[in-house]
């Protein structure tokens, strides 16, 4: 994608979660555009980062590990979300690199996350993975367990959750997983909700999403 197109994504993506927000009456300010960078080289995120956006996502330590650092030192300011599943064994690596992990899901994670961000001083924004629609080939805790999970999260991990995330299935309409997903927030105190991607983030911030995940209308389809 040419430089011009990726600016203009950027730019229309921006206008339909400002339109989105207007119409669900909340500031646009309350909603935070991650811009989804997996797969894509350095040369096509920088005219995104030259356009103003600071906040971006990836699905995998190693690809992240070696291209955001350079990135990082050359633009201070960027936030760098993992979206991904995580494995424990890259839990040092991911607390040390990112400063938000969306996809916590099971207990050895939260031990090993709970251990790195003692030992490295260093708490990332932390979002529990809801499997919303029971789908066995995804990662996430089930609706019926989530409560359970988010007190172990807390009081045998010492973790500070501070939202939920979900990924409807790709064959249902998505609002009935994102009203769920806010209404388990809701009554376990979180107030982030990493909930919509690029072709259903409007719906997302409908119900209430705080943080959109949106890489196709921004950088293009991917090779």
């Amino acid at each position: 994608m040419s430089t011009l197109a990726t600016d203009t994504g950027l730019a229309a993506v921006r206008r339909e979660i400002e339109r989105a927000c207007r119409d669900a009456g909340r500031d646009p300010s309350a909603v935070t555009l991650v811009a989804v960078s997996k797969t894509f080289e350095p040369d096509v995120i920088l005219p995104v980062i030259a356009a103003g956006q600071r906040v971006f996502g990836e699905n995998r330590v190693q690809e992240a590990k070696a291209k955001w650092p350079a990135l990082t030192a050359q633009h201070p300011g960027l936030e760098l979300h993992m979206i991904g599943p995580l494995q424990s064994n890259k839990a040092k690596e991911a607390v040390a690199l990112f400063d938000a992990i969306h996809s916590i899901d099971r207990p050895s994670l939260c031990e090993a996350l709970a251990k790195e961000i003692e030992k490295q001083g260093r708490r990332p924004r932390l979002f529990v993975e809801i499997n919303t629609g029971a789908e066995p080939q995804k990662a996430g805790i089930l609706p019926q367990d989530a409560d359970a999970f988010l007190t172990q999260c807390r009081e045998r991990y010492g973790l500070t959750i501070d939202g939920l995330m979900c990924i409807p299935p790709a064959d249902e309409a998505p609002a009935p997983h994102f009203a769920l997903t806010a209404k388990i927030a809701g009554r376990n105190g979180l107030k982030l909700l990493s909930m919509g991607m690029s072709a259903d983030f409007p719906v997302a911030i409908a119900m209430g999403a705080t943080h959109v995940r949106v890489g196709s209308a921004i950088f293009g389809a991917r090779g």
